[in-house]
């Protein structure tokens, strides 16, 4: 196959999780088949040094300059528009004339991009070149998610409903014109089936992981002498930010009360400043962005995910797995991984069950070698980045067979 990928972002250093997922899929993809890769760059970020690291299992490499527009007012431009303000934010004349110049009838089977937010770009080609969306995350429902979980002020839930409202009809248009939907988890297609179209072609893709990177044996520090958990993430995410809020009004102290040394590890880039306040309370650490990630899980004796908001999977947790941390998380964060209450995860919905569900993995230990056990096994048997790639070229595969047929 002759396929382009197209993002909106260079997914290097892999400091994010959906850099990871990104990254790994393309990657992937070029194991057995031509690819170029198109991607858009802010401010400088496609130097000579990063294009090498795509260059180097890519066919083509190509670095967009790009800046994003102001944010458009309401009245009138915004209102008019009939593309969602999130989409809009993303459009720009330079890329569609370099994406225009590629997108040539006949030169590629397949093109693959990643989010919703470069579909303007594909749409005018969608005629002579099937086109896929791999999404991170299904924007809709993330953002309703998102209003019912956190508080906004009049204004601003008046302006996330008339984007909820253009969100709606775009999924609509996507549903009709993408060859295929690839998502994260159940819930996504559940809810693109749903809410948006029963006939929309979804294919759930779960993430993976770097079982070579995110080895047990990859991190040679031992566990940390008192009881350690951590959580990992973008800091600045706001299902992340919302976890912590919820962790720490109502969790805690409850911990506290059970475990009185306990340690809390906050490990992952661009602190918020509500973040950062944290490391103020007992036993807890703040690291903000860290070089690498593995000696810390390796620290903890468990991964907390005490997510409320949900869409897509949670790279933390099959990374955790993999490396041999074990896990208790909401059902909402660990959607979508088909894994098991006390076989491979441990699973809490409710502050005080959470509370014990961790309290009961820090203290039986009997319970987290058998958990860390079958962790390790379940992502070894089932997450590995290269088979979810290869799985997915051979769907494009059949999708191009009948788009030639047709």
């Amino acid at each position: 196959m002759k396929l382009l990928v197209i993002y909106p972002y260079a997914p290097w250093p892999l400091d994010r999780g959906t850099y990871q997922r990104t990254f790994h899929l393309l990657k992937a993809l070029a194991l057995d088949h031509q690819v170029d890769f198109v991607a858009l760059t802010e401010n400088g970020e496609g130097g000579e040094e990063k294009r090498a690291v795509f260059a180097e299992f890519c066919h083509e490499v190509e670095f967009i300059p790009f800046a994003h527009p102001p944010w458009q007012k309401l009245i009138p431009n915004r209102l008019l528009n009939p593309l969602p303000s999130n989409v809009q934010h993303w459009q720009q004349d330079n890329v569609a004339a370099a994406i225009n110049r590629r997108l040539v009838p006949g030169r590629y089977d397949l093109v693959h991009i990643c989010d919703i937010v470069l579909m303007p770009y594909i749409l005018p080609h969608s005629h002579h070149t099937p086109f896929v969306v791999d999404r991170s995350r299904v924007d809709l429902q993330f953002q309703l998610m998102e209003h019912k979980t956190l508080k906004f002020s009049t204004r601003a839930s008046l302006l996330r409903w008339e984007s909820y409202l253009k969100l709606y009809f775009y999924e609509k248009k996507l549903a009709k014109t993408a060859a295929l939907e690839v998502v994260c988890g159940p819930d996504d297609e559940t809810f693109i089936h749903q809410r948006i179209s029963p006939k929309a072609p979804v294919l759930v893709v779960a993430n993976g992981v770097d079982l070579d990177y995110f080895h047990p044996s990859s991190a040679a520090n031992p566990r940390d002498p008192e009881p350690t958990v951590i959580f990992c993430g973008a800091m600045d995410y706001s299902p992340n930010v919302d976890a912590l809020h919820w962790f720490f009004s109502k969790i805690h102290d409850l911990l506290l009360a059970k475990i009185p040394d306990i340690k809390i590890l906050i490990v992952g880039k661009n602190p918020l400043t509500v973040v950062k306040d944290y490391a103020s309370r007992k036993g807890v650490t703040v690291t903000g962005g860290v070089p690498d990630v593995r000696p810390y899980y390796r620290r903890a004796w468990l991964q907390m995910v005490p997510l409320r908001i949900g869409g897509g999977t949670r790279l933390k947790i099959v990374e955790s797995l993999a490396i041999g941390t074990p896990v208790v998380s909401t059902t909402i964060g660990a959607q979508g991984l088909n894994l098991v209450h006390g076989h491979d995860v441990l699973l809490a919905d409710e502050p005080e069950t959470f509370a014990n569900q961790i309290a009961t993995g820090l203290t039986d230990h009997p319970l987290r070698e058998n958990i860390e056990k079958n962790g390790i096994q379940t992502a070894q048997k089932g997450f590995a980045w290269t088979s979810i790639g290869r799985s997915l070229a051979a769907k494009y595969e059949q999708l191009i067979t009948k788009e030639k047929t047709k």
